[in-house]
């Protein structure tokens, strides 16, 4: 009699063990086939919808960056002298390099910010949804939401950004950084004392609180300060800045922020979050999650 319990015991485990198996196996093949699919058919399609060809990756962009400009935009433009700056060829190249390149937004927050639907459904930092307080605030404030009027004021403009790493040092490009009409700059990206390698012009320093330059004396004499708002806290750290209020160390940070911003307020631009979005989903594809900023 025990003998029979424990082969049926045996028999039950058994079963149970295979049906498990058996599920498992399913959905490791079910994952399987939709990676697969898809990764066998890529479909990149342009800005108005039409479908591109096998030259262009999964998200739409040129694989071969080498490639040339079709010949009526290389006729268009072929009697510049390189270095120049051409009137519409940065957006022509973008455009044959990434099809679905638009610019439907302006670059910096301004009065009508509350119009754009692409970023008021979205959290930062992919959007607005609950800071119209804070940014109304600091608008009224700041008031400029364009370029310097010389720089405005161009009919071409040659942009160049100057990146945080070290590949720059002992290059001695200083001189033909500060060329450009345009310098961006990140976060505390240090010039002073470095002029020789980066340059010492700077047109934009994009940056949030925790990046932000905590020493004075290692601000640029004229720029443009420039918030990229990545969680609530950093818009009401800017109406700190912006006000001369006081800045609270408890206000969730994860490091020490800066205190103080030698900037008047008409030289504080906040960045479109469109521009933050479109890079996160377009440009590196990284996944929706509906619009929240996923781990990892």
């Amino acid at each position: 009699m025990g003998l029979l319990v424990f082969m049926r015991n045996l028999l039950l485990a058994l079963c149970l063990f295979l049906v498990l198996g058996f599920l498992y196996y399913s959905a490791w093949k079910l994952h399987l086939l939709r990676w697969e699919d898809s990764n066998s058919v890529v479909l990149s399609f342009d800005s108005v919808g039409h479908t591109l060809g096998s030259e262009y990756d999964k998200l739409g962009f040129l694989l071969n960056l080498d490639s040339k400009l079709p010949p009526e935009l290389a006729s268009k433009y072929a009697n510049f002298s390189e270095g120049v700056c051409k009137p519409g060829y940065a957006s022509a190249l973008m455009t044959v390099i990434f099809p679905k390149f638009s610019k439907p937004a302006p670059m910096f927050l301004d009065d009508s910010f509350r119009k754009w639907a692409r970023i008021r459904d979205f959290v930062p930092p992919f959007g607005i949804k609950g800071q119209d307080n804070l940014i109304k605030a600091i608008l009224s404030a700041t008031k400029d939401y364009r370029l310097t009027p010389a720089l405005d004021s161009l009919s071409c403009r040659r942009c160049i950004i100057v990146g945080n790493g070290g590949v720059l040092a002992n290059k001695s490009l200083g001189l033909k950084i500060d060329d450009y009409d345009v310098v961006v700059r990140l976060n505390s990206a240090p010039v002073k004392g470095f002029e020789k390698d980066v340059g010492g012009k700077t047109t934009l320093r994009i940056t949030y609180p925790e990046g932000a330059i905590q020493k004075m004396e290692q601000y640029e004499k004229d720029s443009l300060f420039v918030l990229a708002g990545f969680k609530w806290q950093d818009f009401k750290w800017l109406k700190y800045i912006v006000y001369k209020e006081k800045v609270s160390a408890s206000d969730g940070f994860w490091k020490s922020v800066a205190t103080r911003v030698p900037r008047e307020p008409h030289d504080i631009r906040i960045l479109n979050p469109y521009f933050i979005q479109e890079a996160a989903f377009s440009f590196i594809g990284l996944p929706f999650n509906n619009g929240l900023m996923g781990r990892g």
